[in-house]
């Protein structure tokens, strides 16, 4: 596990053509907040801002865990995601 391959991670995401739903939009977005910043460290959202409160909330589940961890699901649900895209 390397910096590069999470780095190779992301650029793939940023290609993906298929669709992803927002429940897995929401999975890889929390382990990349993990990854990159560790715990959640922003006040809580107002609960008005449905989107920003669903992002709050996903990081949140990740709490405590490792950003090396972080690293290796976010690559995985990458590799899971480009596996579902259409050929």
């Amino acid at each position: 596990m390397s910096q590069v391959e999470f780095e190779m991670a992301c650029a793939s995401l940023k290609q993906l053509k298929g669709p992803v739903s927002d429940q897995e939009k929401l999975l890889v977005y929390s382990f990349y907040k993990q990854a990159t910043q560790g715990d959640c460290n922003i006040p809580v959202p107002p609960a008005t801002d449905v989107r920003a409160k669903a992002k709050y909330e996903a990081w949140m589940v990740n709490k405590g865990m490792s950003k090396m961890d972080a690293m290796r699901i976010y690559i995985a649900k990458v590799e899971e995601l480009k596996k579902k895209e259409p050929c």
